[in-house]
């Protein structure tokens, strides 16, 4: 099969990243009054998440260092559900991996599936928070805040749904994501958020934002002292600003979606429902504000994923070396807590990337191949630079610049694409080429 040539694009997207980050979070820290809400002395519960955050190390350092002088003796624990195949040293090993651990931050690593009852909510929902963080003077969060893989909302991804299912670890994640698939994720998330809330353990947390390079774009202390209602309005606010800044795919639409690498620290669903425009259930161009794409194929599984291969069942056809880097038990965890059985269906799998190529192009419509249309992204996280055919270039969105002369798909001797960052190293300086 003849394939159309390639071109590098670069997206041309603000660059939002804030330069100092440890003074900007000691600023807002010192600014949102929520140092007072701790004794002198008093043990602090700092929660961290367990997605591929840009910076993460040294916003965490930066926080517990902040408490650190403010005489409060914080430790850190993972608010994570069902990540780290749902184990107190799984979890732990998912911080340590990013930098996150008492010999770079310098404050004890507490990770346990134990949780205490906190009630239900009013729709009956028993709700749970973990027991370390209980039993300290007060919980502050570190979350980023971005659209959810799953669902659509005002609320999505960030603090609340941290309180809800990070705090409520194993016991909560299963329990509460039971109850969304009958009432929906955010209605599930703001109902238990308020709940734990009301433990009066929540001090507030520190919001993530990150811009379309996935660079910190924002670093926000939203306080709990104004209440739970305050703290979702601001969540909401943030939410809607980082919305604006979602890079996408920019093609109105395209064929063959070639993505180098899923994983869970890229998304929770592997790879991000809301740029392949899947969703969890396995249905197609789900979301009609993100780009139509007909067919995925997916490349290997992140290192940094653990062997979860969540989201493997979002694409159309994936490389065998994907399929034998999983390990099926966080796999299995991962995804059936989350009451999402389609993310790991098994797709058609071939062992090389020619093979694949060629099974699934005869499958978007088109009798003549050579029209079949191509983008290839390093994963959905990473979306200023792609490579995409040829007779794609004519509909590249306005902000995107063509950055090398076309070139053949570049397969290696063993019919396996050359790696993104080998392409884009050899042609980055070609001459330009205009649509």
């Amino acid at each position: 099969m003849n394939f159309p040539r390639f071109v590098l694009a670069r997206q041309d997207l603000p660059n939002r990243a804030i330069s100092n980050i440890r003074e900007h979070i000691r600023e807002e820290l010192s600014a949102s009054g929520v140092a007072s809400q701790v004794p002198a002395g008093g043990r602090l519960a700092i929660g961290v998440g367990s997605r591929g955050i840009s910076n993460i190390n040294t916003i965490v350092k930066s926080v517990v260092e902040f408490w650190k002088e403010q005489g409060a003796r914080p430790f850190l624990f993972p608010a994570m559900g069902s990540h780290g195949a749902a184990t107190a040293e799984g979890q732990a090993d998912v911080l340590a991996h990013f930098g996150i651990h008492e010999a770079t931050i310098g404050v004890p690593v507490l990770s346990s599936l134990d949780v205490v009852a906190l009630g239900q909510t009013p729709e009956g929902i028993e709700t749970f928070m973990d027991k370390n963080a209980f039993e300290a003077d007060g919980v502050f969060l570190i979350g980023r805040v971005k659209w959810h893989t799953d669902f659509s909302g005002a609320v999505e991804s960030g603090l609340f749904k941290m309180m809800a299912i990070g705090l409520g670890k194993f016991a909560g994640a299963r329990r509460y994501h039971t109850y969304a698939y009958r009432m929906g994720l955010e209605k599930m998330v703001r109902s238990v958020g308020t709940k734990v809330f009301e433990s009066g353990k929540i001090l507030g947390g520190l919001a993530i934002q990150e811009g379309a390079h996935h660079e910190t774009a924002g670093l926000v202390v939203i306080s709990g002292g104004k209440g739970a209602k305050a703290m979702l309005e601001k969540e909401e606010e943030l939410l809607r600003e980082v919305k604006y800044w979602k890079a996408n795919v920019p093609v109105p639409e395209v064929d063959v979606l070639i993505v180098d690498e899923i994983g869970k620290n890229i998304s929770g669903a592997g790879m991000d429902t809301k740029i392949i425009n899947r969703s969890v259930s396995g249905q197609p161009n789900a979301f009609s504000d993100v780009p139509i794409v007909h067919r995925v194929y997916a490349r290997r599984l992140s290192d940094m994923s653990y062997g979860s291969a969540v989201g493997i069942g979002l694409a159309d056809i994936v490389h065998d070396r994907l399929v034998d880097s999983i390990d099926w038990k966080p796999t299995y965890i991962n995804s059936l807590t989350a009451s999402t059985p389609a993310c790991i269906r098994l797709p058609a799998h071939f062992p090389t990337d020619r093979q694949a190529l060629e099974a699934i192009a005869p499958t978007v419509g088109k009798d003549d191949l050579s029209t079949v249309t191509y983008c290839r992204i390093r994963n959905t996280l990473e979306l200023v630079d792609l490579a995409v055919s040829e007779n794609l270039v004519r509909q590249l969105e306005p902000n995107v610049e063509v950055v090398s002369e076309p070139f053949e798909l570049p397969f290696t001797a063993s019919d396996d694409l050359e790696e993104f960052l080998t392409i884009g190293h050899t042609l980055s300086h070609a001459p330009q080429v205009t649509a």
